[in-house]
């Protein structure tokens, strides 16, 4: 048994990896994104009209988002985001620094980022002249002007850089962030590389994007069959099939008193400062034949707020990781990208595993184009996760947190 199973998982990587190679080859797993095909997201958007949305949460929780990657942003080169009902002037600066400032200037509301120029740690106005500070937002120059008055201001965003990601902190609170999006260190020391991108955008929720997390029974209905268009997946799924178990999703606090349980000596971190994670364990097969086990997976997931999200796979080749990214665009407008990491040497089998995934996701993208948001969903006991990461996800949500229909309101002149 051992023998065939070598000899089949062998060939079954084999084959996987000349396709790699092909698709790599003509680009597709470097940047798979779906944003390009305009004609399918506006079918999607115009599919989500038809629908009942539901009761839904606030439409903008509190945290941190993705706005870029940092290799978009040049020095001395600023881009403008809409996002979270908010228009961001994104710059960044000789010395490298990233700086978020409201895109309109309080003088005359013009668009900063759209001809504006960075000059030192101040973003100037194309359409007067003004400079601002990119540190506190005060107007530091008028070029006509003998005196700048005290009054001359505009909103600043705090942000950071991790994992070559910029993100912005909101907050419908006005609240200063207690925590921060912390860099994995084999990706600041480059010691695993770059192997892919892709991007979409999906109409729902932000909420129910993360939420498949804890939902464990969808794993075997959506992701369980193989990795192929649904024409071929009707003949290859009778002797192929994905295998999920070892699930678990996990709240911050409960894996606290999980791990003491585990380990009684060990002293208790402070959990009130890491309640805004969540952690997710899964075990992937590719069963062939109902014998044969392959494309052996262990991956541990830790959400980190509402839109943020690092998945570490295990291979028994070597570890690599995945970066998911949400940021709500518009309410019901979420872009999701993810970034792959790997070793030097992992770069094929990374590549493979990429193009699953991102095929993989889009069987969930589908799902969520079309539904309703249940507030009151009817479950199983099965499905008790469900309610902990609705419980756990609550906490990005307060008073003054915008409904659907008021930030709908603010899109509409």
């Amino acid at each position: 048994m051992d023998g065939w199973w070598s000899l089949g998982g062998a060939l079954f990587l084999l084959i996987a990896t000349l396709l790699t190679l092909y698709f790599y080859k003509i680009n597709w797993i470097k940047d798979l994104r779906l944003e390009g095909n305009g004609k399918k997201v506006l079918a999607n958007h115009l599919d989500s009209k038809k629908r009942k949305l539901g009761k839904l949460p606030p439409v903008y929780p509190n945290g941190w988002f993705a706005l870029l990657e940092s290799y978009q942003l040049g020095k001395k080169e600023v881009k403008h985001v809409a996002a979270l009902g908010q228009n961001f002037a994104i710059y960044r600066t000789d010395n490298g620094t990233v700086r978020i400032l409201d895109a309109y200037c309080p003088h005359l509301g013009a668009n900063m980022a759209e001809g504006g120029r960075v000059k030192g740690d101040c973003l100037e106005c194309p359409f007067h002249g003004w400079q601002f500070r990119g540190s506190d937002g005060q107007c530091a120059y008028i070029p006509y002007a003998d005196k700048i008055p005290h009054i001359a201001k505009t909103k600043t965003w705090k942000c950071c850089e991790a994992n070559e990601i910029i993100f912005v902190w909101y907050h419908a609170e006005g609240l200063q962030p207690h925590w921060e999006p912390q860099t994995i260190s084999q990706v600041s020391t480059r010691a695993w590389r770059y192997r892919g991108r892709n991007e979409f955008l999906i109409n729902c929720h932000i909420q129910e994007v993360a939420e498949n997390g804890a939902d464990l029974a969808h794993l075997s209905a959506v992701h369980g069959p193989p990795i192929f268009s649904s024409k071929v997946t009707n003949y290859l799924s009778s002797f192929a099939r994905h295998s999920w178990s070892n699930v678990n999703w996990t709240p911050h606090n409960s894996y606290l008193e999980f791990q003491e349980s585990e380990d009684t000596g060990s002293k208790k971190p402070d959990g009130e400062n890491l309640r805004h994670r969540a952690y997710m364990t899964l075990r992937h097969r590719l069963i062939l034949f109902e014998k044969f086990k392959v494309m052996h997976l262990d991956v541990d997931v830790q959400q980190v707020g509402p839109g943020y999200v690092e998945l570490m796979m295990h291979t028994p080749l070597g570890s690599m990781c995945i970066f998911q990214t949400v940021t709500p665009m518009e309410p019901l407008l979420q872009k999701v990208t993810h970034v792959m990491y790997s070793p030097r040497y992992l770069a094929p089998y990374a590549s493979m595993l990429f193009l699953g995934e991102c095929l993989m996701f889009e069987r969930d993208v589908a799902i969520w184009n079309r539904k309703k948001f249940e507030k009151q969903p009817l479950l199983v006991k099965e499905d008790k996760s469900i309610l902990a990461y609705r419980r756990w996800y609550a906490q990005f949500y307060s008073q003054h947190s915008l409904s659907y229909h008021s930030a709908m309101r603010s899109l509409q002149w």
